[in-house]
């Protein structure tokens, strides 16, 4: 079971949670346009600290595409997550994306608010090398970061319904993810909100651990 956890900020943290076993690094990339983004040049030192086989996933919810290609450039990580919501960054933007970083592999977020997340869904199979399911607040310009769950048949309807692996999100955290992976049957699981410290943004690594042993032994 793939396991995805973000959003990491610093070298120290990427370092202990590849250590882990965690496969997939998820920092926040861009600007400064979003709380909490991270710079290139610091995106760049917490990709140094992460060991390997783990990988660095650098999430944008900038809908900029040609500020996503200058830091993805800059930065070369070997995942570029599309966070923005699907009124603003369509298929059509990522093909293009695609076509301009051909060794790039990435990851799109889609919002699961009800059926028609399912037809948005396939509307990115095959274009992408995962689908990430992650949870929404209509309005919002960007995807997740809710720290709630979602309706896990939608999901499951999705997983069934692409050749792109799924990643479930959204809510996810040690006391919930085993009972996520057997309603869902994704190929990798993600936690943000669950395993922060408590009242911050930091991650606490003893729960960081333990979602990454339960979701191995779900």
């Amino acid at each position: 079971m793939l396991t995805q956890i973000y959003e990491v900020v610093t070298p120290s943290e990427a370092e202990a949670i590849s250590a882990i076993g965690v496969d997939h690094v998820g920092v926040l990339v861009g600007d400064g346009a979003f709380p909490r983004e991270l710079p290139v040049h610091k995106a760049a030192a917490v990709m140094k600290a992460i060991r390997a086989p783990s990988v660095l996933s650098a999430l944008f919810l900038s809908a900029d595409v040609v500020l996503i290609e200058r830091m993805v450039r800059e930065l070369d990580p070997p995942i570029v997550h599309l966070g923005a919501s699907n009124e603003l960054i369509t298929p059509d933007h990522v093909m293009a994306l695609r076509k301009s970083l051909p060794t790039t592999k990435f990851m799109r977020s889609i919002p699961v608010t009800g059926p028609a997340a399912v037809d948005l869904a396939r509307t990115y199979d095959g274009i992408v090398e995962w689908l990430l399911l992650d949870s929404h607040r209509i309005g919002d310009i960007q995807i997740g970061a809710q720290g709630v769950t979602h309706d896990w048949s939608i999901s499951r309807t999705i997983v069934e319904s692409v050749r792109t692996p799924v990643i479930l999100a959204g809510g996810l955290g040690p006391d919930n993810v085993k009972e996520a992976i057997r309603s869902v049957q994704p190929a990798g699981v993600d936690s943000k909100t669950k395993t922060d410290r408590e009242g911050t943004h930091s991650k606490d690594l003893a729960k960081v651990r333990a979602f990454y042993r339960a979701a191995q032994s779900g």
